[in-house]
């Protein structure tokens, strides 16, 4: 039985696996969509897996005095990473170098369980809405910057590392990517956020 509650851990080490391992890696490097699709899949999917299954295995909170530090500090670090590596300079790197590639995804990976193990490890209503502000924080920002992709009326990165993917031109490519991240990115938090605030609500009832 304890097995079986370990499932999520299971699953999102699989899937992280699967997109690290498989063809949408090579991809990513060549066109904007498959990056977004690897991105989203690290920080949205496998990152919360890895972390209900986590803490199913240790269930310990952060300490109440740090969790509005740590929430500020997981918000900061996820703002950071998430708009750094899409900076053009920063983009482009991680599509030529194996070693800036590795470090991008590490870093999107370790954003994605900072981020979901504060908001979802709390235990009293404070963690709560610490937990909530910091969901719904990601949530705007994520969807700022897919709008300002899906509203270029150019290419943002180098043709060479924005080729166009499943049958789309390079700009169409990078506005599907801005697109995904716009909606699958946002609302995953802002859903996060709402069932935090919800539960604090009736907390505070």
């Amino acid at each position: 039985m304890r097995r079986l509650r370990l499932w999520p851990l299971a699953a999102g080490l699989l899937l992280l696996a699967g997109l690290w391992l498989g063809p949408l890696a090579e991809m990513a490097r060549r066109a904007f969509s498959p990056h977004m699709i690897l991105h989203l899949g690290v920080m949205i999917v496998a990152a919360p897996l890895i972390v209900i299954g986590g803490l199913r295995l240790f269930p310990g909170g952060l300490a109440p005095r740090y969790r509005y530090l740590g929430a500020v500090a997981a918000s900061v670090y996820d703002f950071a990473v998430v708009w750094g590596w899409h900076l053009p300079a920063l983009h482009e790197a991680a599509a030529r170098m194996n070693s800036a590639f590795t470090v991008q995804q590490l870093s999107f990976l370790t954003a994605g369980l900072a981020l979901w193990w504060i908001c979802l490890a709390g235990r009293d209503a404070k963690s709560d809405a610490a937990g909530a502000l910091a969901m719904l924080f990601a949530s705007m920002h994520m969807a700022m910057l897919g709008v300002l992709l899906v509203l270029a009326p150019t290419l943002i990165y180098a043709p060479q590392f924005c080729l166009g993917a499943f049958g789309l031109d390079p700009l169409p490519d990078q506005q599907l990517g801005g697109g995904l991240m716009a909606l699958f990115g946002a609302l995953p938090y802002a859903v996060g956020g709402a069932y935090l605030a919800s539960r604090l609500a009736l907390q505070e009832a």
